[in-house]
């Protein structure tokens, strides 16, 4: 039972924060720290690593099933224009991730290794959180320039692909670098967090490959009790990302993004304290 129940807090978490600028892993590893329950045979180390990313994919099918008409550039109900404006969205989107393949492929085995633990995601939490204030206070009295998000140059999509690269730092959150970057480069909030959500699609895809890959390729396998974890995780995240989403597009209609930023200070914060008092596994 403690197995389930640790995979349904972590795909609770996973979904709630992957979509949030608040940093999905970062939040997966404060959850497992807290929760601090025994590797046994199901969680071994090996199978945490790649299922803390693994389930990531289902918060993807929800991005999936809310955009599906958007995204789908095969819809009946689409005009020819509509239609290439599709293609072209997915180019841009394959021109953003490209930064983050390249970084991510040199660089990941390195980070998981040295910077995954709450430390350096408490710390990251506090920066961005001051990044996102002092951005949004930035550009409080100043109008998008992009509000149309096929109007998006490539040049802008790569730009933001750069941003994106940042969150390679456990802590810093994919869907934060982005949306910072493309507000920062003069897209509007429901246009940055779109296109955030769209370059996820590839993104979570290849790193579910390669964390997969590299999962089975060391050895490991899939029990039933593991496959169990997995499906549970994966459904979970699916159906709370969705709502998440849905809350999230909502309440930038109206708002900014500040709350957020004070929402990870005070969590950095709080890592800190608890990690300080040895209240909190750090590492």
């Amino acid at each position: 039972m403690l197995d389930l129940l640790k995979s349904l807090v972590i795909g609770i978490v996973e979904g709630l924060t992957e979509f949030l600028p608040v940093s999905s892993t970062g939040h997966i590893i404060i959850a497992e720290s807290f929760m601090n329950i025994p590797g046994g045979a199901v969680w071994t180390k090996s199978f945490t690593a790649m299922f803390d990313y693994a389930i990531q994919l289902g918060a993807i099918f929800a991005v999936i099933q809310l955009y599906f008409k958007k995204l789908n550039p095969f819809s009946p109900s689409k005009s020819s224009l509509e239609k290439r404006q599709t293609w072209t969205l997915w180019v841009k989107v394959i021109v953003g991730v490209l930064p983050a393949v390249i970084a991510g492929l040199a660089l990941n085995d390195y980070m998981d290794a040295h910077w995954l633990n709450a430390w350096v995601v408490a710390a990251m939490l506090i920066v961005y959180g001051v990044l996102f204030i002092v951005v949004e206070r930035y550009l409080a009295n100043k109008n998008a320039i992009l509000t149309d998000l096929n109007a998006m140059s490539y040049k802008m999509a790569l730009f933001i692909g750069l941003f994106q690269v940042l969150s390679i730092v456990p802590g810093t959150s994919r869907s934060g670098s982005t949306i910072l970057g493309a507000l920062i480069l003069g897209a509007s909030r429901f246009v940055a967090a779109e296109f955030s959500f769209f370059m996820s699609i590839p993104v979570m895809f290849g790193v579910t490959i390669l964390k997969v890959g590299k999962y089975l390729l060391g050895g490991g396998g899939f029990t039933g009790a593991q496959t169990g974890v997995m499906v549970v995780g994966f459904i979970v995240s699916w159906i709370v990302a969705y709502f998440a989403i849905k809350v999230m597009m909502n309440y930038i209609k109206n708002n900014d993004f500040k709350v957020f930023g004070y929402y990870r200070i005070v969590v950095g914060i709080v890592v800190l304290a608890l990690g300080a008092a040895g209240m909190l596994h750090m590492h």
